[in-house]
This record gives C-alpha cells, sequence and structure tokens, in this order.
C-alpha cells in the first residue's frame, strides 16, 4: 500500500495522474482500484473546495462556526458511482494568541472516536483556554464521518426501541439471558442490512482513511495536520500507513491497540479487563472521601454499595426508567473520565438516603438524543464488524467472556452484548490494515496515553508507537482519563502545543505526573456532555 501511495502521488501531493497508466516492468504493485479511485475523489474534491456558510439549525452551532459538505464515493473502487456527502465545521484561524499576531499554519482536522462520534463540534473549543494557542494558528476542522449524523446516516432499528428503558443486564448472565441476546444480536445484524442494502459493506476504516484524504484535498492542504482520540488514532494510523506522503503533523491520543491479531475481538476483551482496574480505581476515590458520600470507607465497602443500588433498581427501576442496564451504562461512563466521580458518586449516596431523582437524570433515558445514540451505535457495529473475522460460533464468545468476568465482571457482559452481531454479519469481513510506518516513511508523530486508561488500554499506545518509526510517546502516569489533549494537564498539554505550533517533539518517551483527583462534592449534577464509546 505505502509503495502504491508513492506512485499515486508525488513528493508535494498533488496528483499525478500518469502514474495510472499500466507502465511495463514496474517495479511496485500496480494500484488497487480503490486506491485509483481515491486519487480521482482526492482531485475532484481539491478542485471543488468547501463552500463554507452557515450551519443548519441541526448543528447547534453558533454564527462563528461555519459549514459545509464534501463529496465522497460511497464505493472507492466505482469513484463515479453513487456519492455521499459528508459535513464539515470550520472556524477560522483567529491570528492572535496572548495579545501578539500567529502566523496561519493550515487547518487542524480533528476526529474524536467512536466509531459514529460527531466531531462537528470540535471548533467550539477554540473558546478554551487549553486551545486558544493552537486556535490561533489553525483553523479548526471537524467533521461527521459517513455514516454520522448527516453524513449519509445509517441506522439499524426504531431509535425508541433501541433506547427503551428500563432493560436488565445481569453481571454473571445464565442461559435464557444468553439465548435472548443472542436473538437480539440477531435481529440487529438484520436491521443493520435491511435499512442500509447494498451500502452496508462500505462502512469501514478504510474507508473512514480514504474520506480523511478526500477531506485533505477539498480544504486545499497539501499535507494533513490531524488530531485523532481513541478510535480516531486506529483510522488515523491507518491513513498514515496508506498516505505517508499526505502526513505533515499527527497526534494519536488515546491510541487503540492496531495490532491486526487485535482487531476487534481480541480488543474488547482486553477494554474489559481494563475497565475493572478503572472501576477499582473510581471506588478507591469515593472510599477516601466517604465522609463526604457515605458510601463506605473502603472499595469492598463502596462496591457492596453500588451492589445494593443495582439489585434495588433491577426489582424496582428508579424513576420507572431506570434498570440495571442503565445503571451500568451511566457508571461506566466514570471509567472513562474522573470528572465524572464526584456526580456519581453523589447519585449512588442520594439513592440509598431515598432520593433517586440525581440516579434518575445521570442514568435515565434522554429521548430526544435517541436518535443520535442508535445513529452512534449502528455505525460503530457496521465499522468493527466490517473491518475484521469476528467469532461467529456464540461458544467462543461464551467460553471467552465467561472466564474474564470471573475476574473483571463490571464490563465484561455488557461489552460482549454490545459485539455480538459481529457474531452474525452479513457483510463481507476485511483484513486489517497492518499498520506501519518504517524508517523515513513518516514525519514525526505525537502519540499520548494515559497509563490507566480503561477505554484504550496502555499497551495500545505501546504498541502504535513502535509501529510507527520516529514517533513519540507522551505518558500520563498513573491517570486513567479518556482522552488527555486539551484537558487539566499542562504537562501534557506544553508537548501537544509545542509539536502542533513548532514541530518539536521530546526524544523517544517523555512522562507527565498525573492531573489532579477530582474534588468531592454533593452537587447532584444530571450527565455531562459526553458520550461513552471508544
Amino acid at each position: 500500500m505505502r509503495a502504491a501511495a508513492a506512485v499515486l502521488y508525488g513528493a508535494a501531493g498533488s496528483l499525478v495522474l500518469s502514474a495510472l497508466v499500466a507502465a511495463p516492468a514496474h517495479p511496485f504493485p500496480q494500484p488497487t482500484r480503490e486506491e485509483r479511485g481515491t486519487a480521482v475523489a482526492a482531485e475532484r474534491a481539491r478542485a471543488a473546495g468547501v463552500r463554507f456558510g452557515a450551519c443548519p439549525a441541526a448543528e447547534g452551532l453558533p454564527p462563528s462556526v461555519r459549514c459545509g459538505t464534501v463529496r465522497v464515493p460511497l464505493d472507492y473502487a466505482d469513484p463515479d458511482g453513487e456519492q455521499i456527502e459528508l459535513t464539515v465545521s470550520r472556524a477560522e484561524a483567529t491570528g492572535r494568541a496572548g495579545g501578539h499576531r500567529v502566523a496561519r499554519q493550515g487547518a487542524l482536522v480533528f476526529n474524536p472516536g467512536g466509531p459514529g462520534a460527531s466531531g462537528m463540534y470540535f471548533p467550539l473549543v477554540r473558546g478554551l483556554p487549553e486551545f486558544r494557542r493552537l486556535a490561533a494558528a489553525y483553523d479548526l476542522v471537524g467533521y461527521a464521518p459517513r455514516g454520522v449524523g448527516r453524513s449519509a446516516p445509517l441506522s439499524c432499528q426504531d431509535p425508541e426501541e433501541f433506547t427503551k428503558a428500563p432493560t436488565d443486564s445481569p453481571v454473571h448472565p445464565g442461559p435464557a439471558v444468553k439465548a435472548e441476546r443472542i436473538e437480539r444480536a440477531r435481529a440487529y445484524a438484520r436491521g443493520c442490512a435491511e435499512r442500509a442494502g447494498a451500502a452496508l459493506p462500505h462502512y469501514t476504516t478504510l474507508n473512514n482513511a480514504r474520506d480523511l484524504d478526500v477531506l485533505r484535498a477539498a480544504l486545499g492542504e497539501e499535507k494533513l495536520t490531524f488530531m485523532g482520540a481513541s478510535y480516531g488514532t486506529y483510522f488515523g494510523a491507518v491513513y498514515a500507513t496508506l498516505f505517508p506522503d499526505h502526513v505533515r503533523r499527527m497526534v494519536f491520543d488515546s491510541a487503540v491497540n492496531p495490532d491486526p491479531e487485535q482487531v476487534w475481538y481480541a480488543n474488547n476483551l482486553d477494554q474489559s479487563a481494563a475497565f475493572e482496574r478503572r472501576w477499582a480505581d473510581f471506588r478507591a476515590w469515593v472510599a477516601k472521601h466517604d465522609r463526604t458520600y457515605g458510601l463506605g470507607a473502603t472499595p469492598d465497602a463502596v462496591a457492596r454499595a453500588y451492589d445494593k443500588v443495582r439489585a434495588a433498581v433491577t426489582r424496582e427501576p428508579a424513576g420507572g426508567t431506570v434498570g440495571s442496564d442503565q445503571l451500568h451504562s451511566a457508571f461506566l461512563q466514570a471509567g472513562y473520565y474522573d470528572d465524572y466521580w464526584p456526580m456519581r458518586a453523589t447519585a449512588l449516596s442520594q439513592y440509598l438516603k431515598g432520593n433517586p431523582r440525581p440516579l434518575v437524570a445521570q442514568a435515565g433515558p434522554r429521548p430526544a438524543a435517541a436518535a443520535e445514540e442508535e445513529n452512534g451505535n449502528a455505525v460503530y457495529t457496521a465499522v468493527l464488524c466490517n473491518d475484521a473475522s469476528w467469532p461467529t460460533d456464540f461458544a467462543v464468545w461464551d467460553r471467552d467472556n465467561t472466564d474474564l468476568a470471573r475476574t473483571a465482571p463490571f464490563e465484561t457482559w455488557d461489552n460482549a452484548w454490545m459485539n455480538l452481531p459481529c457474531a452474525y454479519w452479513p457483510a463481507p469481513r476485511q483484513r486489517p490494515v497492518d499498520v506501519w510506518a518504517p524508517a523515513g516513511a513518516l514525519p514525526p508523530t505525537l502519540v499520548l496515553a494515559a497509563e490507566r486508561d480503561a477505554a484504550t488500554p496502555y499497551a495500545g499506545a505501546r504498541e502504535l508507537h513502535e509501529r510507527l518509526f520516529g514517533s513519540v510517546l507522551v505518558t500520563e502516569r498513573g491517570a486513567g482519563t479518556h482522552g488527555i489533549a486539551g484537558g487539566p494537564n499542562a504537562c501534557v498539554n506544553r508537548y501537544v502545543d509545542a509539536y502542533l505550533l513548532e514541530g518539536r517533539l521530546p526524544d523517544r518517551h517523555a512522562e507527565c505526573a498525573p492531573h489532579p483527583e477530582p474534588r468531592p462534592t454533593t452537587r447532584a449534577k444530571t450527565r455531562g456532555p459526553r458520550a461513552a464509546r471508544r
């Protein structure tokens, strides 16, 4: 793939159409149909550009953010066939920071992960202190990947059915629950096939990477400056493998393990094990603040308090809408982000004191967000199922998850149920890209990781670092928040700014002390702004 990309593009990133003509005795593999299609689509996008204007009301963005669309082929093997439109948002570089003029460096494109998450909100971060220097030098560009939001949206199920509540999710399911979940997974996979039709096989990481190159061209950028978080690191790494000559700077924040043998079944087992460790971190913090919450002075005591609430909402759902499934989903977010810890601890404490309102507010369904949540899950499922082979015999899932749940019960079976449609997926499976950049193939890149991240365990960051020659790994020691760029750790942010603004990186490895733990509070907040998924 890397050799073919060199054939397609010159050093300046311009399309070399003559290279597409068959030549005798050429030492490199001939471009595939998808590679040729990507080149054609990128050249068309370069010519068309992006016409930015007022954002549709559905995006909920202020006038300072402008929106547009980019056309990409549904199938890159057929660039003249069906086209879909990706929505794009942009806030132009402010040109000033700290009272000084700052030279523009182009567009900084961001993807928040998922799969299934939209980055349309990204330009709004220019109002945050942590992003002001970057916002001065870069146009901040977000977009909704294929299938997400208004970008040829994918759906697999009626949103009301997807978000119905209350529902139950036993930690150690018995045969009847497993049989019901198998049927549910089969039905979900059928729903994806029926609703998407012939488009279903085209929701893939490979196409996400190709779309990113078309977006780069449409923005008029010869080289891509990109920041990806979570799953965004994986398809960013695939992009770097396919299009190394098109990379200017790349930040991989909370890296997915790109080892083809890990994608995606093994990665999810590792994730479930890591969430058990992070769940222990949360319980230890709550125990430390027993005077505030009264949930127990030891992590085990806090676990008993949680189990008591779980048993209670299983018998009688809180507010008529929060069963054990909704409870678990809310507390899973505490495994992603420690800024959720005070509000989740408050909800538990208040429930046990007879006040279920904070728990219902934080864990209950949001009817207004049902379509968005169903859409995100549909894209997540389609990309993961299409990307790689999965076990097709439930006996394998049963064996592996039963074994893992003995030591890591918190997330294991809920994670398995989320991914089980892949066992019955009707579309062809791909072979994962072997992410790799040897010496000289790629400019230096920056990998960020929190040592105790559960969603993307730290081993994945080390693996990506080893695969991308010349990359630098910055580790936030002793911390576990998922996605650390632009967060509360000033040390991490200094490395990000130095790299994106000046191209400066430390030697191979660097470490930052953990950001401060959240302070306990008893304010009964509702749910936060971020959704929990890879």
